[in-house]
């Protein structure tokens, strides 16, 4: 009699991925309220720059870029990060000391691997970015999760963390622009994060994925010139030059960290994705102005969609910035699933429920706004104030 093998149970206890659960949802809508408005995957709403785009195609067509690279990415890139860095930030960054990663989910799988082992603890902001649980939740490390309450903007409190901290606790995950809340944390709530976590021996995983949609420096942690002794700091090329199929994060941290991150970027990609490296060194430069300018269209957006909700039946932007809004319904008791599954079919726009990043979160739904046109976001007004009609 054969016997089953049985899947790692972590894995099986690991949520499924929420997106196309509510994408399915679309496909009952008969457009009667006009053309969908897809608000609910982060992608950029505009396309990669033509001139990027040449280099790309140039790039991938050398038969160099079809072979392997180094393990933690062509040094050019290396280079231009760093120098990137240490210019935004006003403190130096080595470029030894940055990893490029296949996107910035495995940066954020690599920090969370480098740092802690299964049976272990890491504090994650809640509401949480679900593939963040879901990759503590497969290697077997506790989310213990970080209260970041509506009163408070939805930024997490130092002295809560410190309460929160024991014997198996080993970083401190912070989300700034936050995914999905898009609250953005002050500096000084950042760099007390930073000193907890040096008090204490604990690594602080910055992730700043949407750094570039705001125009002010998030932090001075690089400027202390302190940020090798506890910082890993996270980056997503995806949005900021409207890459997300390439795959390009970047990871940050001291030499000593990185000789053994090195091992897992050995392990899981060999080498990032190379056919982008070398037009992303070039745009970090090349494209500032661009990347300015589409900072600026996304400001613009974020106008347009706060004024289209201004007094609007009940809906209420409790916390916005870069890329997202947390937008609570007027529907008290209503499960958040069933509030967005009837907006996409009857209104024709997709949004994600509160539940899909955490527990406690029922009465809102993440919004990524960044994805439509401003005439888009106006025409918000009108189909919410019909909703549900």
């Amino acid at each position: 009699m054969s016997t089953r093998p049985a899947i790692n149970p972590n894995l099986i206890d690991t949520a499924t991925p929420p997106i196309p659960e509510a994408q399915a949802w679309a496909r009952a809508y008969d457009g009667a309220a006009g053309p969908l408005i897809d608000l609910s995957q982060a992608v950029p709403g505009y396309p990669p720059h033509a001139e990027f785009l040449e280099h790309l195609s140039r790039n991938a067509g050398e038969a160099a870029t079809a072979s392997y690279g180094p393990i933690e990415g062509d040094t050019a890139l290396r280079q231009a990060y760093a120098e990137h860095v240490s210019s935004l930030y006003g403190g130096p960054v080595d470029w030894r000391d940055v990893a490029i990663t296949t996107g910035c989910n495995q940066a954020f799988f690599i920090a969370a691997l480098a740092t802690a082992k299964a049976g272990d603890s890491i504090l994650l902001p809640s509401p949480w970015y679900f593939n963040h649980k879901m990759a503590l939740d497969m290697l077997g490390i506790e989310a213990r999760a970080l209260a970041c309450p509506p009163e408070s903007g939805f930024v997490p409190d130092v002295e809560s963390a410190a309460e929160l901290i024991d014997a198996t606790t080993r970083a401190i995950v912070l989300v700034t622009p936050n995914n999905p809340t898009g609250a953005v944390y002050p500096p000084q709530t950042i760099e007390t994060f930073a000193r907890l976590c040096r008090e204490r021996g604990l690594f602080l995983i910055l992730d700043e994925t949407y750094r570039d949609f705001i125009a002010e420096r998030p932090h001075d942690l690089i400027a202390s010139g302190d940020y090798a002794n506890t910082l890993i700091y996270l980056y997503s090329f995806s949005k900021s030059y409207c890459i997300p199929g390439h795959r390009l994060g970047a990871l940050v941290a001291s030499q000593t960290a990185q000789t053994q991150i090195g091992k897992i970027l050995d392990t899981l990609q060999i080498c990032a994705p190379r056919a982008a490296q070398g037009p992303v060194a070039w745009a970090i430069d090349g494209l500032a102005d661009w990347r300015e300018a589409n900072r600026q269209e996304i400001a613009r957006r974020t106008d347009a969609f706060r004024t289209a909700f201004q007094g609007l039946n009940g809906w209420k932007v409790d916390s916005m910035g870069a890329y997202f809004a947390f937008l609570r319904h007027p529907f008290p008791g209503r499960p958040a699933a069933a509030v967005a599954k009837e907006l996409v079919e009857r209104a024709g726009v997709l949004c994600l429920p509160g539940p899909y990043f955490g527990p406690g979160q029922e009465g809102h739904m993440r919004v990524a706004f960044a994805n439509a046109g401003v005439e888009q976001l106006r025409a918000l007004r009108e189909r919410f104030s019909r909703f549900p009609g």
